[in-house]
């Protein structure tokens, strides 16, 4: 874990960049809350950092984590066999329902459903997981161990998307539209009473220094072990959603692990628009970032480059902060 500064004084690139982030997150109406994190040196950047913002499929990665601190631990083996059936789908993003739908059942293991669950956001993957490890309280339990701080689970899909549309889950939603035509019923003022509930108070909540602090732990190798977290980067890496989030801005030479969120929509207002990641420079310096839209009208595009924005300014950083050398660039031949 990196020392800190006892007094630090910020380098002119650190008031810049900050500057910078201030400024990006002003360009976009709705709430929007910004942290950076450098893994190396442990110092945070931040705008609304310690705001409560929904998390949506970002908590998705703490149920990863938290399965996989189990296999660490003896209780979990990741070619554990699971059978997916009917009575396991939930809603929205869950592309194994096809597997279920065209075989009546699917038979996997939960390496597969890790997989699943962080590349494709699957929201079947991801609760089944949920209660193979013991639920929502074992997730809490290991921010606890692990001195999580500034980051909380809330409930499972299914729960959690119920409530939030102002409705109590009822598996036949798990069907084509049913879930889309019950939530059509529902009264304006009760689904609005939800919808302000939800994001005056999200039971998934975090804050962005939080996240971006335990993605940096994450990164040392701090939270799981060798293995484990080699395994979860890797898979963070190999993520498909949000192709054109923070992924969007990043530079030749350097990569990006992430982990998007994605919330409902009221009355043309989206509750939670995330993208959370492990931003890497050619030279393997790394920077934990998480750009969260609490709320906002704004088109998809416009939220699209605002976390562009951030992933570029954090690379321009990174070469104006002066603390490493600009990677050699070694000119091509001619075609």
């Amino acid at each position: 874990m990196p020392t800190p500064d006892l007094v630090h004084i910020p380098t002119e690139a650190e008031r810049r960049f900050e500057q910078e982030l201030e400024e990006i997150a002003a360009s976009l109406e709705g709430t929007v809350g910004i942290a950076v994190t450098d893994v190396e040196t442990g110092r945070s950047y931040a705008i609304r950092g310690d705001d409560w913002f929904p998390q949506q499929s970002v908590s998705k990665l703490w149920v990863a984590l938290t399965a996989l601190d189990e296999v660490d631990q003896g209780r979990l083996e990741l070619d554990e066999g699971v059978v997916i059936g009917p009575k396991d789908l939930t809603l929205f993003h869950q592309p194994i329902r096809d597997l279920v739908r065209a075989r009546g059942s699917f038979r996997t293991d939960y390496a597969d459903l890790i997989q699943r669950a962080i590349t494709h956001s699957d929201n079947t993957a991801n609760d089944r997981i949920l209660r193979r490890v013991g639920g929502a309280e074992a997730v809490e339990d290991f921010f606890a161990a692990k001195k999580i701080t500034g980051v909380r689970f809330g409930a499972d899909e299914r729960s959690k998307q119920s409530a939030i549309a102002g409705l109590r889950w009822d598996q036949a939603y798990s069907v084509g539209n049913t879930f889309f035509d019950a939530r059509d019923l529902v009264p304006d003022a009760a689904r609005r009473a939800a919808f302000e509930g939800y994001l005056a108070d999200p039971v998934d909540g975090a804050m962005p220094l939080g996240i971006t602090r335990a993605l940096a732990r994450l990164a040392r190798g701090e939270l799981l072990s060798p293995a484990s977290t080699a395994l979860i980067l890797a898979t963070l890496n190999a993520t498909r959603s949000g192709p054109q989030r923070l992924k969007g801005g990043v530079p030749p030479g350097w990569s990006i692990g992430h982990k998007t969120g994605t919330g409902q929509f009221f009355d043309g207002e989206q509750s939670g628009y995330n993208d959370i990641g492990i931003l890497t420079s050619p030279d393997g310096h790394r920077y934990a970032l998480a750009v969260m839209i609490g709320r906002t009208r704004e088109p998809t595009l416009e939220r699209m480059r605002m976390m562009q924005a951030v992933t570029v300014a954090t690379a321009r950083f990174d070469l104006e902060n002066g603390s490493r050398e600009p990677p050699e660039v070694v000119p091509q031949p001619a075609a």
